[in-house]
């Protein structure tokens, strides 16, 4: 596999793959790097962690079933040792919400149920490259808007906000997309996938949010942008 280079001298990401199941590794590698991208490779949990905080990368993707330490703990270990943020994008086979929320709240900021189609694949390592949290520190700021990524807390002019796992993935998703909208459908797609809940899910976990982000101050937050979808906003 290539050797890390600077983004400056190519267009490529460095992406590192922690994957235990050889031929899918091996065709993950072999259409990533067909599309310009470097390669680092580890099979187990202990050597995918070592790389990860040794290897200058742009993305992890990390599958959950891992020998000697799962993907959710090496993700956990990784949030909690790195010096900066890393995009990671989970594998699994596992597909129920509850394994979803597992995974997010380990630090993950993506998730791709297997089987999967090795574009989309790209097409999402190459979105989380580019989502503004590349090699950015963990602390994210809005106005009053404090979110740390690593400890997973959030507080808006000091006050903590006391948000449960969905509430508060919307909340950091569209703190990342900040200021632009985020779509109704990628909002809910990177939250339950390919097959989400009804819409009223969606609307219902966004009340959630509105409640505890905006209702108890004086200038909200969380603004509808009507045929499209979400957006966070700061008062003049």
């Amino acid at each position: 596999m290539a050797e890390p280079h600077s983004r400056a001298m190519s267009a490529g990401l460095d992406i590192l793959l922690v994957e235990d199941n050889q031929a899918l590794a091996a065709n993950i590698i072999d259409y990533l790097e067909s599309r310009g991208h470097r390669l680092h490779f580890a099979a187990d949990g202990p050597a995918g962690l070592r790389a990860a905080l040794e290897t200058p990368v742009d993305v992890v993707v990390l599958d959950i079933a891992l020998p000697r330490m799962d993907g959710l703990a090496l993700c956990e270990q990784l949030r909690a040792q790195a010096d900066r943020r890393v995009p990671v994008l989970m594998l699994t086979a596992r597909d129920t919400l509850d394994d979803k929320l597992a995974g997010f709240a380990s630090g993950a900021d993506d998730y791709l149920t297997k089987p999967f189609a090795l574009a989309e694949l790209a097409a999402r390592v190459e979105v989380l490259s580019g989502r503004g949290s590349l090699g950015a520190d963990y602390t994210l700021a809005i106005g009053d808007l404090v979110i740390d990524r690593r400890a997973r807390t959030a507080t808006r002019a000091g006050t903590p906000l006391r948000l449960t796992p969905i509430p508060w993935q919307m909340l950091l998703l569209l703190a990342e997309a900040y200021p632009a909208a985020l779509p109704r459908s990628e909002l809910s797609r990177r939250i339950w996938g390919e097959e989400p809940p009804s819409s009223d899910s969606l609307r219902s976990n966004m009340h959630l949010l509105r409640q505890v982000l905006d209702r108890p101050f004086a200038a909200p937050m969380l603004e509808t942008v009507h045929g499209v979808g979400y957006r966070l906003v700061v008062a003049a």
